[in-house]
């Protein structure tokens, strides 16, 4: 309950945050966005990305629809705002650098502050979805660092 009270009380913040006359209302159908396939250098295993907002044209954030086969995860990273994960299929980890991996299921809300080297990712026996919404500064929403290692992934 308390993290998810501080998850949705993280998002108001930085939804509060943005101009207070936004400049009209932008609809993206489903189905007409760009789907990339997350690059060998930031990901190990099948990860898949529907991009709905890139985060570039003065836009505040990133947000994209994440698949990622069972044991398929990131690379360690930072975001300069921070970021939020919205888990809606399946199961997978998130660890914070120096701390055990934690478990996160479908409907879990994962708020990652900023400067936080962290990585994220589906479970060995599962894949997963999650909504990503990573907020930018000076052009940049995250910055990638080294793979998470096998060891790393499988530590308990």
């Amino acid at each position: 309950m308390r993290k998810n009270l501080i998850a949705a009380g993280a998002s108001i913040a930085m939804m509060s945050a943005l101009p207070a006359h936004a400049q009209g209302i932008n609809i993206t159908p489903a189905g007409t966005t760009l789907t990339i396939l997350g690059a060998a250098q930031n990901f190990s295993g099948h990860v898949a990305a529907d991009v709905k907002s890139a985060g570039d044209s003065g836009k505040h954030g990133s947000v994209g629809m994440v698949d990622f086969a069972p044991g398929a995860r990131t690379a360690w990273h930072t975001h300069p705002v921070g970021q939020l994960l919205v888990v809606t299929d399946g199961n997978g980890w998130v660890q914070e650098k120096g701390h055990p991996r934690r478990e996160i299921k479908a409907g879990d809300a994962v708020w990652i502050e900023a400067g936080v080297k962290h990585w994220h990712g589906a479970a060995q026996g599962n894949g997963m979805r999650h909504l990503a919404i990573a907020y930018v500064k000076d052009g940049k929403s995250a910055d990638w660092q080294e793979l998470v290692s096998d060891e790393q992934y499988d530590v308990r």
